[in-house]
């Protein structure tokens, strides 16, 4: 088999028995399927939950916290159980593990995110197994991923990763609520439509935070950014082997029309932005037919208070049209706004350039 790239995210229930603690039946059958993985000489990701579910019960708690303190502290004393249990079974196998806890700042500053994907790929030319989580001790409502699948995707598509694998309790999605004897499981997905999140709305588990409507959410920003999708489930030393060879228990998203983006379009992809522009019909033709910069001339409004190097939004009268890195402040252009670039001083001439230019 050709060497790929995969990421692989393990959910909360996935990990943990009925009790919330760490299932070590569950927790050594996916190492032994991760590690067969790894020897047949495929780089290997892994995006793990359960840092909260393994720490709740140490902390005394009866069931799993709902406060932020409370989840904090059962990540603080779960994390570390979880990644000495990595290390240990990891090295029976011979593989080195790294841990790795990101925020949701390391992948909107961009010299945060150039960093991360330098670290991943250093750690995966060395032969290292990456073990990534949201680094739940520090991060706060407004700053987390919601949940450890928009994680995976987002770390897919850093890393330029050609599958990423999401194991769950449930073998995939379904034309109806999987709880219906007569609901049959959908296979293939080209794309993710809004009627399949529709479908997905309401399904998920009482230990971990993502339904399947957030692991369709995921896959959608994975596909963006050119990585296949599998949800599902499966058992066994061979599951992911089998998985990607097409045989796996769920449904397959994505097809070959999405080309990888490259890692600084990635970021424009993926950021917050910090504004918005209004485009004249001239300039969004120039923009998406035929590959041309975004020049002052041609933006009528803007909003938001945007630095040079922040990402913005831009629009036409009426529709979103893509996102870009801004070449000026919003001050700057302001005073620039529907004027020519031979009649602006400024130390860039274009507001939007091409390669800096993201189309949704």
């Amino acid at each position: 088999m050709e060497k790929k790239r995969i990421v692989v995210k393990i959910g909360s229930s996935s990990l943990t028995n009925a009790k919330g603690e760490i299932d070590h039946d569950k927790l050594l059958d996916h190492i032994s399927a991760l590690s067969a993985l790894k020897h047949l000489g495929h780089d290997v990701l892994l995006v793990s939950s359960g840092a909260v579910a393994a720490g709740f019960r140490r902390l005394g708690y009866p069931s799993r916290p709902v406060t932020l303190k409370g989840k904090q502290a059962a990540a603080a004393v779960g994390q570390s159980l979880l990644i000495q249990y990595y290390s240990e079974f990891f090295s029976m196998h011979q593989i080195t593990t790294a841990q790795i806890l990101l925020t949701r700042t390391d992948f909107s500053k961009k010299e945060r995110y150039k960093n991360a994907y330098a670290t991943f790929g250093e750690l995966l030319e060395r032969g290292i197994l990456p073990i990534i989580n949201e680094n739940d001790t520090v991060s706060v409502s407004e700053l987390t991923f919601g949940d450890n699948d928009m994680l995976s995707a987002l770390v897919s598509g850093l890393i330029h990763a050609d599958h990423l694998i999401i194991l769950t309790d449930i073998n995939g999605l379904y034309d109806h609520n999987p709880k219906n004897p007569n609901a049959k499981q959908i296979r293939y997905l080209s794309t993710i439509t809004e009627d399949s999140l529709k479908l997905a709305a309401g399904s998920g588990s009482k230990i971990g935070t993502g339904g399947m409507q957030s692991k369709l959410l995921a896959s959608r920003t994975a596909i963006q950014s050119g990585v296949k999708v599998f949800i599902g489930n499966g058992k066994g030393t061979n599951k992911l082997i089998a998985i990607l060879e097409g045989l796996g228990d769920g449904t397959y998203i994505g097809n070959n029309q999405h080309a990888f983006l490259p890692t600084p379009k990635q970021w424009i992809s993926f950021t917050e932005v910090s504004g918005k522009l209004y485009i004249d019909n001239g300039a969004a033709e120039a923009l998406l037919s035929k590959g041309k910069s975004l020049l002052p001339a041609g933006v009528y409004k803007l909003e938001g208070d945007f630095c040079k190097g922040d990402v913005v939004e831009v629009y036409n009268e009426t529709h979103l049209l893509g996102r870009g890195e801004v070449l000026y402040s919003s001050d700057e252009l302001s005073l620039a706004l529907g004027k020519r670039t031979n009649e602006i001083i400024s130390s860039s001439i274009e507001v939007i350039h091409r390669d800096k230019w993201v189309r949704v």
